[in-house]
C-alpha cells in the first residue's frame, strides 16, 4: 500500500509538473499566437475605422495575405489598400526582414517603419499578422481577473513581453491572454523610450478557419482615450500565396485578386 502510495505521489507530481511547464510564459504567448493567427497561408480583410469621442472621422480596408516561414516561425505579409480610392493599389510587404511600402502611382518602392501610422491610433505594424513568441521573450509576472471589451469579467495571466529581436514592432508589451482558452483579452504596447503608447482590446471571437479567433480589436491613445480605432477583420480565406508575392522587385508585376 505504501508502494502504491508513493507512485501515486509521484504520478501526481509529474503530472503537476507537467502542466506547469505546458504553462511556462513563452508557451502561453505560441498558444494565444495560435488562437490569433492561422496556420495555413490566408487571406484577410481589414476595416480600420477612426473615432474621436465616439464619432468616426475617417476609414481604411485593406486586404492581407500572409504566410509563414517555417524557418523563422514568423509571417511575410503582402497588404493592398482597397479604400479610400486615392490609396488603392498601393501596397506594404514584409518580406521576413524589411517592410516596403509601394505606391503604384510612382511605381517606386521605398523602405518604411512598422510605426508608421495608417489611420488613428493604428500603424503598419498593427495589422501585420505576427507570431510574438518569434519576436519577443515572455515572463509571467501575475494572474488578474480583468473586464475586457464586452464588459464581462476574464481570468488571464499577465504577461511581460520584451524584444527579443530588431524585428519586434514594440519594445516591451503588457499582455493579457485568458487562463484555459488563451484568447488574447488586452495589451499595452511600450515605445523604445518607455512611454506606453496604446491600449488593445481583442473582442467579437468566432470561428474563422478551424479555431475560434478574435475579429476584432479597439485600439485606444494611451494620452488622450477619447482617440480610438476599431480594427474588424473580414472572413479569413485559405489559399496558396506565390512565393514570389514577397519579393519586393515582383510588386510592380503583382496581380492581388
Amino acid at each position: 500500500m505504501k508502494h502504491r502510495m508513493r507512485l501515486l505521489s509521484l504520478a501526481a507530481a509529474l503530472c503537476l509538473s507537467g502542466l506547469a511547464h505546458a504553462q511556462t510564459a513563452q508557451e502561453i504567448v505560441a498558444a494565444t499566437d495560435k488562437v490569433r493567427n492561422p496556420g495555413q497561408p490566408f487571406r484577410t480583410t481589414f476595416r480600420l475605422t477612426e473615432y474621436v469621442s465616439g464619432q468616426e472621422r475617417n476609414h481604411d480596408s485593406l486586404v492581407v495575405f500572409s504566410k509563414e516561414d517555417p524557418a523563422t516561425r514568423q509571417f511575410r505579409n503582402l497588404v493592398q489598400y482597397v479604400e479610400p480610392a486615392r490609396d488603392a493599389g498601393k501596397r506594404v510587404l514584409l518580406d521576413g526582414h524589411s517592410l516596403w511600402f509601394y505606391d503604384p502611382d510612382s511605381k517606386v518602392s521605398v523602405r518604411i517603419s512598422a510605426q508608421q501610422r495608417l489611420i488613428g491610433q493604428a500603424s503598419i505594424g498593427d495589422i501585420l499578422t505576427v507570431n510574438l513568441a518569434a519576436d519577443y521573450t515572455a515572463s509571467v509576472i501575475g494572474t488578474d481577473t480583468i473586464v475586457d471589451a464586452a464588459r464581462e469579467q476574464r481570468q488571464c495571466w499577465r504577461l511581460e513581453l520584451k524584444a527579443g529581436n530588431d524585428q519586434a514592432n514594440y519594445n516591451r508589451v503588457e499582455y493579457w491572454v485568458e487562463q484555459g482558452t488563451f484568447y488574447p483579452i488586452k495589451g499595452k504596447f511600450y515605445a523604445d523610450s518607455g512611454r506606453l503608447l496604446k491600449i488593445v482590446y481583442y473582442r467579437t471571437f468566432a470561428m474563422r478557419l478551424g479555431a475560434v479567433r478574435p475579429t476584432e480589436a479597439i485600439i485606444i491613445d494611451a494620452v488622450d482615450s477619447s482617440l480610438a480605432t476599431t480594427v474588424s477583420f473580414g472572413d479569413f480565406t485559405s489559399r496558396e500565396i506565390p512565393e514570389a508575392w514577397f519579393q519586393r522587385e515582383f510588386l510592380p508585376r503583382l496581380q492581388v485578386q
